[in-house]
């Protein structure tokens, strides 16, 4: 029997608890023993809960246990997160995270600890929930060069977006949708300005390439400008938008991003509604692979926190090749980017054609009736030719009295 203490008791943490009764037998047999809780510290008591007795307020008593071996992190946030989770691996306990700001921020020096105290630090949970991902970087696809990933990251920005996609709805009647259902928080800038996203996709990328990325060099994007208007013109394309993040190694080049992307009814991310997440895996070998599920939720998320505490039981005295070093990886400057761009501007095409082709060539253009603007979409284009052509095409319109209203990246 292997003793294990849970740290945070909110959505996810009782999550596990429920978990680890619920399938006791199943995990024991794969752990090749019981996994048994014996503290859950959190600032709260929890009367009449099924963890009323195991309770502890003082982590030290968890850090100072001889006894526990796995300890699940599942508090959130940096500190004391950080500080916790650092002094339970230095005191030669095993690590199982769902908290993918700790990862991103400080998971290079975590790994290097775990790897010196012959312990692990895993963290399957920290991207896309309940999908299994991490594992299948570093197990199933070790023989791979990967060359692409890209993926829905984000089930409260996908929930939304999905509600303007097929019902016509406002964002910020979409979002105060979310909040209602409990998609989003009270405050939801982390999700709806891209910085959860862009975090995981940090995450993923330092994997694939075994360095330390720094996802505060990530340009990001959230969907807090997209409109139903632009769903309008995407249902008239045959496309839909989504916010994603994606990482492209090209060489020794990563080109990384979070924004929101247009992509037509081909895309396999097209489909993946409501709050699914779905991450695209292109390797050099295997071509395209994808993964799709909950990837957020109390059960899903806790289900794979589960499959790491077996992971960590099944190499208790053992630490397992994952994760990056310290070697930084620099990412690409964003204007080198290649995309297709969907523009939306003010006025008629007809009044704007010379304009428009005068700055970008012959585009695809969609007009909407009832409304005195088009759109135009431009061809495939690095960021910074197309910035620079846009300049002139705003100055243009300036002198009319009109606008550029919209700019989506496209695939």
């Amino acid at each position: 029997m292997i003793k294990v203490a849970i740290m945070g008791y909110g959505t996810i943490g009782s999550g596990v608890c429920e978990v680890l009764e619920s399938n006791r037998e199943v995990l024991a047999r794969a752990a090749g023993q019981e996994l048994d809780i014996k503290y859950v510290l959190d600032l709260r008591d929890f009367p009449g809960s099924p963890v009323e007795k195991k309770i502890v307020h003082d982590f030290d008593v968890i850090c100072r246990d001889p006894e526990v071996k796995i300890v699940v992190e599942t508090m959130g946030g940096l500190e004391p997160a950080y500080s916790f989770v650092k002094a339970c691996l230095e005191a030669g306990k095993h690590i199982a995270t769902s908290n993918k700001a700790l990862v991103a921020a400080h998971g290079t020096e975590l790994l290097a600890i775990a790897r010196k105290k012959q312990v692990n630090f895993l963290f399957e949970a920290s991207v896309g929930g309940g999908i299994p991902i991490i594992r299948p970087l570093y197990r199933c696809l070790m023989g791979e060069k990967i060359k692409e990933i890209t993926g829905i990251l984000n089930g409260t920005t996908n929930y939304i977006l999905t509600k303007m996609d097929k019902e016509g709805t406002s964002f910020d009647r979409a979002l105060k949708e979310a909040q209602a259902l409990g998609y989003a928080e009270r405050n939801p800038e982390a999700d709806v300005e891209g910085y959860d996203t862009c975090r995981k996709i940090a995450i993923l990328t330092a994997m694939v390439t075994g360095k330390e990325v720094n996802y505060e060099e990530i340009p990001t994007e959230g969907i807090t400008k997209i409109t139903d208007v632009d769903f309008k013109y995407a249902d008239a394309m045959g496309t839909s938008i989504k916010l994603v993040g994606s990482a492209r190694m090209d060489g020794g080049k990563v080109h990384a991003w979070v924004a929101p992307l247009m992509i037509g009814k081909d895309h396999p991310l097209y489909a993946v509604s409501d709050v699914y997440n779905a991450i695209l895996v292109k390797g050099n070998m295997v071509g395209t692979t994808m993964y799709y599920g909950s990837g957020a939720g109390k059960l899903p998320t806790a289900s794979a926190v589960a499959a790491d505490m077996v992971e960590a039981a099944r190499h208790i005295d053992s630490n397992i090749s994952i994760g990056w070093s310290s070697e930084k990886q620099a990412i690409a400057p964003a204007d080198q980017a290649v995309y297709r761009f969907f523009v939306r501007v003010s006025g008629t095409y007809e009044d704007r054609r010379d304009m428009v082709e005068a700055a970008f060539g012959k585009c695809k253009v969609v007009e909407l009736e009832g409304l005195d603007e088009f759109a135009f979409l431009t061809g495939p284009m690095k960021r910074s030719g197309f910035m620079e052509n846009l300049e002139i095409l705003k100055v243009e319109l300036t002198a009319e009295y009109q606008k550029v209203l919209q700019v989506i990246r496209a695939e």
